[in-house]
């Protein structure tokens, strides 16, 4: 693990995985799960840096509301993490929220992406709203998110997803610095949907879309939607899967992203 230092002053924390010499980087808000898709990419001979984004711990908190620019400042701190690694050019990989960072990261830093691997990526229309789902739950605007996954009867899925509900529940309770900050949704600046569209057809970087039919939160819709739009896209989904395809099904999605990468 390591850290550094921002621009603003801001503390910035990311772990590493694997050694390999083809970089791969990644951001979320919070730690990342430790034996999730960024792990077991690491196993196949990558070298993944995990970087925990500003406004949440271990790195520092804000108090500041970028409004609109929170996923502008967010991919920044990527390219923060790749200069203080000395890459030129990196891939990227990104679930989620992490992946509309990586929707950011190659509109306004499209030469330093190689290609990017998307996880339920959305982006949501911006015709449902802007506010994050975090951001719902915590203002009792929702009472609780729509289930993320479906029901299974595979022993390993069952087993992953009770190592994980037990990890999350390790974890120590938010601070309520952490609690107020609404990043909002990928491309909210766009305004529109036509104009969000606009800005997927003109993305150039080679992206590889995995996600999971039973989606709720980056719905196959949205996913095709998106793939639609790209020029340079590969879409992959996998039946009898949710929101939290990275830690349900980790090895797939890595065997999927690995052939892709490859090419590049």
């Amino acid at each position: 693990m390591g850290e550094l230092i921002t621009k603003d002053g801001l503390r910035l924390h990311y772990e590493e995985f694997g050694t390999g010499g083809r970089v791969v980087l990644s951001a979320m808000a919070g730690l990342f799960y430790p034996d999730g898709l960024q792990q077991a990419l690491a196993r196949k001979g990558y070298h993944v840096y995990c970087l925990t984004l500003r406004g949440f711990a271990p790195s520092s908190y804000v108090t500041e509301d970028y409004g609109e620019r929170w996923y502008d400042v967010f991919a920044g701190d990527v390219i923060v993490l790749a200069d203080s690694l000395g890459l030129d050019r990196f891939f990227y990989l990104g679930a989620s929220h992490g992946a509309g960072i990586g929707w950011h990261l190659l509109w306004r830093y499209p030469e330093r992406v190689k290609a990017f691997v998307a996880v339920v990526p959305g982006p949501h229309s911006l015709e449902a709203g802007v506010m994050s789902y975090r951001q719902m739950l915590l203002q009792g605007l929702i009472s609780a998110p729509p289930p993320f996954d479906p029901p299974t009867d595979d022993p390993d899925r069952l087993a992953r997803r009770e190592k994980r509900e037990a990890w999350l529940k390790s974890l120590p309770k938010a601070d309520p610095l952490e609690k107020q900050v609404d990043y909002g949704r990928p491309l909210m600046c766009c305004g529109t949907e036509e104009r969000l569209r606009e800005v997927l057809r003109s993305l150039q970087t080679p992206t590889l879309i995995l996600g999971g039919t039973d989606d709720p939160i980056s719905t196959p819709a949205l996913m095709t939607r998106t793939a639609c739009c790209l020029p340079d896209c590969r879409l992959v989904m996998y039946s009898r899967s949710g929101h939290n395809i990275d830690t349900d099904i980790p090895e797939e999605l890595a065997d999927e992203a690995d052939r892709f990468l490859q090419k590049y």
